[in-house]
């Protein structure tokens, strides 16, 4: 990322950090720019694939949407059909696609995802998995939301696992290299070494969870959450005093479909600063800027 851009993110977050000592209620961090059709059915989480686009699970249409970051309009669809209640996506650095495929409780790993029928080179077994990261490390790491549990893979086969983690969503992988879990059923994110080793857990009063589903990390190290029961997408420093800092939201916290609204957001992907959110209830993309000039 450009020094430019990390200045601006590192003099906003000073900003929002000092409104929130303040005792004022936490503003909005971005700024609503434009929502896509209304074109997907029931999109979750979302990322940027190596070509630039944007990839997002759309869960009741059993395929990858594939979208144009700009004019979020729909440009591909892939494997239309072929993926029962798809919930996650995530590519690695040589630019392999994991797809947790939660109806046939597996994550799939592909070379090149593109197409009616893609193949496949990789199935891991995960039951009701709803979350996927391809690691820098190599290794794939998917919640198995029935049987609580964050797997660790290396070439194809199970490495590790850590239990406890009832009714998981996603799985996301911050600069240094940890994990952050957000754990749905239980209102809380936590944070894990690449050695499945538990570091830290926010689940304070002061965050709000209703239903933490899916999040992206920034390069600070910040997270930006998903809580589709809360209509909110949350800012959360997890360094922060006290055990973390809530910076800023989006939503109010009542459903809708106008600026600052949300109908049960699902997943967030950033890129520079630009936030791009599944507004999954209105089934569309919306995407939030953060202004520099």
């Amino acid at each position: 990322m450009r020094l430019s851009t990390c200045l601006v993110f590192l003099l906003l977050g000073l900003g929002l950090a000092k409104a929130a000592t303040a005792g004022d209620k936490p503003r909005p961090f971005a700024a609503f720019d434009m929502a896509g059709p209304s074109i997907l059915n029931d999109p979750f989480d979302l990322a940027f694939g190596p070509d630039g686009r944007l990839y997002v699970a759309d869960k009741r249409g059993d395929r990858i949407a594939v979208l144009d970051p700009e004019t979020l309009t729909l440009v591909e669809s892939v494997a239309s059909g072929q993926l029962p209640d798809v919930h996650d996506i995530s590519f690695s650095r040589n630019g392999a696609a994991a797809v947790a495929a939660t109806g046939l409780g597996a994550v799939l790993i592909f070379d090149r995802l593109e197409g009616d029928r893609p193949q496949a080179f990789d199935f891991l077994p995960a039951s009701s998995t709803e979350g996927v990261l391809a690691h820098s490390n190599g290794r794939i790491y998917a919640t198995t939301g029935t049987t609580g549990r964050l797997v660790a893979f290396q070439d194809g086969e199970e490495i590790g696992s850590v239990g406890g983690l009832f009714g998981t969503h996603d799985v996301a992988e911050a600069p240094d290299g940890t994990i952050w879990v957000a754990c749905t059923r239980s209102r809380r994110l936590v944070k894990f070494s690449p050695d499945l080793k538990e570091l830290q857990v926010l689940d304070q009063p002061k965050f709000g969870f209703l239903a933490p589903r899916y999040l992206d990390i920034d390069a600070l190290g910040r997270l930006v959450v998903a809580d589709s029961d809360a209509q909110r997408v949350l800012l959360i420093d997890p360094d922060g005093q006290d055990g973390g800092t809530l910076l800023g939201v989006l939503g109010d916290g009542s459903p809708g479909a106008g600026a600052n609204k949300f109908a049960n957001p699902e997943g967030v992907a950033i890129r520079g600063n630009d936030y791009y959110i599944s507004d999954s209830g209105n089934n569309r993309i919306v995407r939030y800027t953060v202004v520099t000039n």
